[in-house]
């Protein structure tokens, strides 16, 4: 699928070339400004749909020139291939619940920093525009036909951000003309639509799943922008993740070749926490704290028992974010294993021994397990062919069963010793249940955040929170990585020194093949001694 769009807008165009009037308010520069001197913004494409600025400021001696390393990744918008589109007041002018608020309205220069922890003389780096209210709007409220469509798996909050996009749309911009579309991208062409209302969707945030149902697979790119086009729908609100947004990206693609004026607002959602720029993505808090039901129940079981030892397998294909942060809050865990550390059963320093070490000390011990890891062991042992779902992800093999059936196997066959293992896997139950408060308030900041950028005229971006402040950000920048968990860092020195586990990395000749040298002494600098 090719996503790029550089055949369709020009380095010369000038909505990039020409910076914004009041750029120099907020560059914030760490000196004084000289009292001449001039804006040279080069332009420069990214990756597919992500504009870069670069900023530097010449002063009026030509040998000085202070480049700060300022850059702006902009989003796309309606007016870089329909330039005569007229703009209106934003409705919210007009609104008693904004009239208290001290500025209602965003400046189009207010960006967020994508990294707040810099050094003295280091460069101030990548910048995205602040979401939010802006002054002027491309769309008149009764003009507006919305829609929203969900895709993928189910994760908490879902409903919520619907509900959010209705409600807002209609509260704040006065729109009241919104579809929802059945069973995912395939519903553009071979379902029927719901009218959506405050309404309708009024206590949907109550449930788990999605409202408007959902499916994987079913991109048509064609199809989906022909039935667009012909519902004269000009919003399109798009909640999915990885594979759902590089959809999106497509899709504002096709719009933009037709010259539509329509815009494509993607909210990211993933429950593994792997979108990448954001700081988090929408239903994740309420997992971590969903399994610790699961943590619990299984601490409780081989606490009661002799050697009782209990698995629990956690969401995290390939990110182990769910795991590690149910693990810390838990702390009843004494091993987390995830995707991003590789782990080895038998020998020295391995899991066997550890478990056969923590059964002596205290007589039971808990697993944590994030469904990727140790996906290679079971390929291997269950001679698996590879297989993917219809969203193009690796159908990955059950690792709890594999590990609980290893366990096993080696203290009753091999050492000869009678153990009590419980396996919990709580999956389904998790993604299936509500989102909490603490979700149910992020997700209507995204899906407002939506509903500003999609009535300013901008497409082809997604939301989220950049630093705790929300941004606008280009859909290639969440789909070019994922976010994993970094075994260098110290959110992963605190897990090792919660559990006391070992690394899994010493004296493996196959691992050290796998994996950066550095990263490898980092992390066996990181091993926490029993105290």
């Amino acid at each position: 699928m090719d996503l790029s769009f550089s055949s369709s807008l020009s380095k010369s165009s000038p909505s990039f070339v020409i910076p914004r009037a009041s750029i120099l308010n907020s560059l914030n520069l760490p000196r004084p400004l000289p009292k001449s001197f001039n804006f040279k913004p080069k332009i420069s494409l990214r990756k597919p749909l992500l504009w870069r600025r670069s900023y530097s400021i010449r002063a009026q001696d030509p040998g000085q020139t202070i480049d700060d390393g300022f850059v702006i990744e902009d989003v796309p918008h309606l007016t870089n291939f329909l330039p005569d589109l007229p703009s209106y007041p934003n409705p919210l002018q007009r609104s008693q619940a904004y009239a208290i608020v001290k500025q209602t309205f965003v400046s189009p220069e207010d960006v967020v920093a994508q990294k707040i922890v810099v050094q003295k003389n280091s460069p101030r780096g990548v910048h995205f525009l602040r979401a939010g209210p802006v002054e002027r709007v491309y769309f008149k409220s009764e003009e507006v036909r919305a829609c929203i469509v969900t895709c993928g798996g189910l994760c908490p909050g879902i409903n919520t951000v619907i509900r959010e996009i209705v409600c807002g749309l209609n509260s704040m911009y006065d729109v009241h003309d919104v579809l929802g579309i059945e069973g995912g991208y395939r519903g553009f062409y071979s379902k029927n639509t719901t009218q959506l209302t405050p309404k309708v969707v009024n206590d949907i945030h109550k449930r788990g799943g999605t409202f408007l149902q959902t499916s994987r697979g079913g991109h048509d790119t064609n199809k989906i922008v022909d039935n667009i086009q012909d519902r004269r729908i000009n919003q399109v609100y798009i909640i999915g993740g990885d594979g759902t947004q590089k959809g999106a990206a497509a899709i504002y693609k096709e719009v933009e070749k037709r010259g539509l004026q329509v815009v494509v607002a993607g909210i990211p959602k993933t429950i593994d926490n792997d979108i990448a720029v954001i700081d988090k993505s929408f239903g994740f808090d309420t997992a971590v704290e969903e399994a610790q039901r699961a943590i619990n129940a299984a601490h409780v079981e081989v606490e009661s028992v002799e050697n009782g030892i209990g698995i629990v397998k956690l969401m995290g294909r390939y990110s182990g974010f769910i795991a590690m942060y149910a693990t810390l809050a838990n702390r009843d865990v004494d091993c987390c294993l995830i995707p991003e550390s590789p782990f080895y059963l038998e020998g020295q320093g391995g899991l066997f021994e550890f478990i056969e070490q923590r059964l002596k000390e205290n007589q039971h011990m808990i697993i944590v397990l994030a469904e990727g890891a140790g996906q290679e062991y079971v390929a291997q042992s269950m001679h698996a062919i590879d297989e993917k779902d219809a969203s193009g992800n690796t159908l990955l093999l059950d690792v709890g069963l594999w590990l609980t059936q290893k366990i096993k196997d080696h203290f009753t066959i091999v050492q000869k010793m009678a153990i009590n293992l419980k396996y919990i896997d709580p999956t389904y139950m998790i993604r299936a249940i509500p989102s909490n408060a603490s979700d149910n308030i992020y997700c209507t900041l995204l899906a407002h955040s939506a509903v500003h950028g999609a009535m300013a005229g901008y497409t082809g971006f997604t939301v989220g929170p950049v630093n705790s402040r929300h941004a606008y950000i280009p859909i290639a920048r969440v789909t070019e990585a994922q976010n994993t968990v970094k075994l260098t860092d110290r959110m992963w020195a605190r897990l090792l020194a919660s559990t006391n586990q070992p690394s899994f990395l010493q004296n493996n000749e196959l691992m050290q093949e796998k994996h950066d040298r550095k990263t490898l002494d980092a992390i066996n600098r990181m091993r926490i001694t029993s105290t």
